[in-house]
């Protein structure tokens, strides 16, 4: 939601105190009004505390003061914005309230007595860490940058790999408090114009008073189905991936205060990629797909199927009988699951709440004592333990974090259709969950695709990861404009 407009006032006075007013310079020690005389002119400088770059300030400072009287004659905004003031980024404008919205978000705003504009210098700093591997999407062999929470930075080390003339970075604000800077970032000449300013189209319309979880609150925006556990868009913290994405067509959103960056269009597939498998040999990068496929979809249908042939053995083949539990248990085989996956989640997030230097011995605790001892005093049988192990296996293999925590609540809900209702319920469940994925749609584009609907070339890419050489097609879902790599 765009600001009311307030023009300038005839008056300095009422305009440097209209600024400090609405801003409340007074109240808090953070904001900088700074009053000077320069050229025989009053001035004021507005800034915060700590984003400001202090030498480059002093070093206008010493310019402005060394300026006489007549100078600034005839023309006295021209010859700051394009003379006096030795910096790069400057802005001017006209509007009171974007002025101190300006002020906020970093840059100084310099007022000038007999202006009718405001001078705006980009000359802030924010606090940052440093580039860092990310630890979601760490490789063996590879480039160990990763975004950050400064937004500037994050267009940089794309750029740095998109030496593209065609790169676009469109900025734009979101919400009507926070003020929070949003890129929208893609290839010109390849991505779907029309997605483009869909994408542009819905961010505009975001009326919120800020965004406290950054790219979490947007997404729930973009999304549209706020039930929906699936992801609509995928995250990545690293460059090489985002510049992936970018020269196949997708169109990227980067929200300052978030290392994470928005891939847009995102099927099922794209969560299930991961950097890892295109740094190493085409053999065995699609090697690495395959076993990560079957490790995703084993943490999803695994424990429902051991379920459903342990209550249920006839539905096991002659050579398969050893499957089962050796031992009834203490507790029903439905709730040593329940017990299990619950207690799995309470140690994921003991170990996110755990210092580094803890996490390694809470696993140990949890593996060795807890684990040992529930078997032995009759909690749970070695079978449970094997299956739920194999099952966190395989959601620890998903590269999404955001699909590894979906397939799991996929995976309990199936389990407990199959305690209900049996084999048709754990074969209607597994329906159910393949309809549901192929009525979804991300920016209009089918969920599923390309196994629903099915496109046999597209379908080799996602199951295989072909060699570079050979993809000489960009994904045909995202309607490129140059199809052709």
């Amino acid at each position: 939601m765009e600001t009311d407009k307030q023009p300038l006032f005839p008056s300095y006075e009422q305009n440097v105190n209209y600024i400090n007013e609405r801003l409340g310079v007074d109240d808090s020690f953070d904001l900088v009004r700074l009053e000077l005389e320069y050229a025989g002119r009053q001035m004021t400088l507005f800034l915060v505390d700590g984003f400001a770059k202090d030498d480059i300030m002093v070093h206008i400072m010493k310019v402005l003061a060394s300026l006489e009287p007549g100078d600034l004659e005839p023309n006295p905004l021209t010859k700051l914005m394009k003379t006096y003031i030795p910096y790069i980024e400057l802005d001017q404008v006209d509007d009171l309230n974007e002025a101190a919205d300006s002020i906020l978000a970093g840059p100084t705003v310099l007022v000038v007595e007999g202006l009718d504009k405001i001078i705006v210098i980009d000359a802030r700093t924010y606090t940052t860490r440093s580039s860092e591997e990310p630890d979601l999407e760490r490789v063996v062999r590879g480039s160990r940058d990763g975004y950050v929470e400064t937004i500037v930075f994050n267009t940089s080390l794309t750029r740095r790999r998109v030496r593209d003339r065609s790169l676009r970075m469109e900025y734009m604000q979101i919400g009507r408090r926070s003020k929070t800077d949003i890129a929208v970032c893609y290839l010109a000449d390849i991505a779907d114009q029309e997605r483009v300013d869909y994408l542009k189209d819905v961010l505009k319309k975001i009326d919120t008073d800020g965004l406290p979880m950054a790219e979490k609150t947007v997404e729930e925006y973009l999304s549209g189905r706020h039930w929906n556990p699936y992801p609509s868009i995928r995250y990545t913290e690293r460059p090489d991936t985002a510049a992936a994405h970018l020269y196949e067509g997708h169109v990227l959103i980067m929200i300052d205060g978030s290392p994470s960056v928005m891939i847009t269009p995102a099927t099922y597939w794209h969560h299930l990629q991961h950097a890892e498998e295109y740094r190493q040999k085409p053999l065995v990068g699609a090697y690495l797909r395959i076993v990560r496929y079957i490790a995703v979809f084993l943490s999803i249908f695994l424990l429902p199927l051991y379920y459903l042939v342990s209550v249920q053995p006839d539905y096991l083949p002659a050579g398969l009988q050893f499957i089962g539990p050796n031992e009834e248990g203490n507790i029903p085989l439905l709730l040593q699951f329940l017990f299990a996956e619950v207690g799995m989640d309470m140690l994921r997030m003991a170990a996110i709440h755990s210092p580094s230097s803890l996490a390694t011995a809470l696993g140990l605790v949890a593996a060795i004592l807890i684990g040992q001892i529930s078997v032995e005093v009759g909690w749970f049988s070695n079978e449970v333990i094997l299956y739920i192990a194999v099952a966190a296996i395989g959601t620890y293999a998903t590269p999404s974090y955001e699909m590894s925590l979906s397939n799991h609540i996929v995976r309990i809900v199936l389990l407990l259709i199959t305690a209900l209702f049996g084999g048709p319920g754990y074969v209607a469940g597994i329906t159910l969950w393949i309809l549901y994925l192929s009525r979804m749609k991300t920016f209009h584009i089918p969920y599923f695709w390309p196994v629903i609907p099915f496109s046999l070339r597209a379908f080799k890419e996602v199951l295989l990861r072909s060699p570079i050489p050979l993809k000489r097609q960009r994904p045909e879902f995202l309607h490129p404009q140059d199809p052709d790599r």
